[in-house]
């Protein structure tokens, strides 16, 4: 089975099972095809981390490939042009959005080393042929979707950079999205991206070593030097994905295998932990106390990790005291006892939710959860490669002397969080998302789902969601007015969405006694289909 945000790259990954491929192979295909019809969502100058279980290889591990600063970039080079904190926490508004935007927003492209890496370590077949589907793509065309549409679309609160101006506002990627009349094509209309096909070919024919220290880098160095970039070859040289072990801990007698900093998996942890000392399945699926309670452990796990949590290379991260029961235990006491925790902000804007997700499995129970993105899209596509770039660098501290303030070589962190269950040393449900820091907080409510609720994946993905980043509950439009009227009195802040399905777009699969489940966030355009 395959799970994943676009039909397109669902039906390519299973495609590739019926030709024998594993699921890594399914997995790498599924992603590629992702660059060439969602390329907002991810590409292969972005960034990502899975989560890869393979039973038949006896091997289980985090194949992590976070974006790192360029070495040109230092500690204070935006402190000056601070203007506000997202309300989320995902990143800063600066004057000229230049940490949003444009050459300088971009850091090391990560992605492609990382799928070539997967593919040549676990795959079974050659990248060459799992690039195939994505060229014909690029150069055939995608049709546009509701959701790529709603995207290139939205125009974002409190000072972010209006989508369009990422998709289109930089000549050579307006050639690409808008039409002749300056209008970014509609649901339904066919996008082609010849140059894309053309890029791929090369990479197929020189290997993807050629991208990071070959002809295209030096290409990507030239944009960069005539355009004022911080990325350079000696960056695009020195950009190696890595292998960990899983973030490992256990929930109501459930194995739980995440990833490490600088991911979100230890949000997860740290949340399900704190949860795990109540009965949820008492409170009632979206009652006013299951809701308050989620939401505070919520909120707990946020301020630590911004206080706390980074890149482990240049932070010390206190890993066992957030991911301890006993932790937990003295937060859930502070929630028992009616406190209500405060996340600092210094100003306040939504997130841009640009990422995608991947689930897959195969006949031998090999799984992989792999999320992998573009942080926000830089706007910046080089002349003749159709790529865009990723913007990373958005998402820093540009506040000197703080867990996440900009070092070279250093990463960001990301609420990306390719999770995978276990019940009785057996795969129970594969799962991750898109979404920003949304992510952390759909995929907990997933997981709750399943293991509190006893629901399967296609269930656990499609139940109203909620979300609390700050000292703000947001619900969507489908939870009780009667509900949010009892959080009310509580003493909550509660704001509602117009949207029926938001906070991140869950993707998984889930063993129902023997038979996989696929779910497919409604929020998203995607599919989970099976061989």
């Amino acid at each position: 089975m395959v799970c994943a945000p676009q039909p397109e790259a669902a039906e390519v990954g299973i495609e590739t099972l019926k030709k024998g491929g594993n699921a890594v192979d399914a997995a790498i295909a599924c992603a590629l095809v992702q660059t060439a019809v969602d390329p907002q969502m991810c590409g292969i100058a972005g960034f990502g981390s899975g989560n890869f279980y393979m039973p038949d290889r006896n091997q289980h591990f985090i194949l992590d490939f976070h974006s790192r600063a360029p070495a040109a970039a230092t500690a204070d080079m935006w402190e000056g042009l601070i203007e506000s904190e997202t309300e989320d926490g995902f990143g800063f508004i600066l004057k000229g959005k230049v940490n949003e935007v444009g050459y300088g927003s971009i850091a090391t492209p990560m992605t492609l080393q990382a799928l070539h890496h997967a593919s040549s370590q676990y795959g079974t077949m050659s990248f060459e042929e799992l690039l195939q589907p994505a060229i014909e793509y690029a150069e055939q065309g995608v049709m546009v979707r509701p959701h790529m549409s709603f995207f290139w679309n939205l125009k974002e609160a409190a000072g972010r950079v209006h989508h369009k101006e990422r998709v289109a506002g930089f000549s050579v990627a307006k050639k690409i999205y808008a039409k002749d009349n300056g209008e970014l094509r509609k649901p339904g209309e066919i996008l082609v991206n010849r140059d894309m096909a053309k890029l791929y070919r090369k990479i197929a024919e020189q290997g993807a070593g050629s991208f990071y220290n070959g002809e295209i880098a030096q290409m990507i160095d030239a944009d960069m030097q005539n355009n004022g970039g911080l990325l350079s070859i000696k960056d695009l040289q020195a950009v190696e994905a890595t292998t960990t072990e899983p973030l490992w801990n256990t929930y109501r007698g459930h194995r739980i295998s995440t990833n490490r900093p600088p991911g979100g998996g230890i949000m997860i942890i740290e949340m399900l932990n704190i949860l795990e000392c109540f009965d949820l399945a008492a409170m009632g699926h979206n009652s006013a106390e299951y809701i308050a309670t989620i939401s505070e452990a919520m909120k707990i796990a946020t301020v630590d990790k911004d206080q706390k949590v980074g890149d482990p290379r240049f932070v010390d991260i206190p890993v066992e005291q957030l991911t301890s029961k006993e932790y937990a235990k003295i937060m859930a006491a502070d929630i028992r006892n009616g406190v209500k925790k405060h996340v600092p902000r210094v100003g306040g804007s939504q997130e841009s939710k640009d990422t995608t997700h991947i689930c897959a499995v195969d006949e031998n129970n090999n799984c992989v959860s792999l999320t992998h993105s573009l942080g926000m899209p830089s706007g910046i596509v080089s002349e003749g490669m159709g790529f865009m770039y990723n913007g990373a660098m958005a998402v820093f501290d540009p506040r000197p002397g703080r867990t996440g303030s900009i070092a070279p070589g250093k990463c960001r962190f990301t609420a990306i969080c390719p999770t995978i269950i276990f019940e009785n040393d057996a795969p129970k449900f594969i799962v991750g998302a898109p979404g920003g820091t949304y992510i952390t907080m759909g995929v907990l409510q997933s997981i709750l789902n399943v293991i509190d609720f006893g629901m399967d994946a296609w269930r656990a993905v499609s139940v109203p969601r909620i979300c609390a980043l700050s000292d703000t509950i947001d619900i969507t439009n489908r939870i009780q007015r009667t509900v949010e009227k009892e959080l009310v009195a509580m003493g909550y802040n509660v704001r509602r969405s117009p949207l029926s399905y938001h906070f991140a777009g869950v993707h998984g699969i889930s063993n129902e006694n023997g038979k996989w489940v696929g779910g497919a966030d409604p929020s998203r355009d995607g599919v989970a289909m099976e061989v």
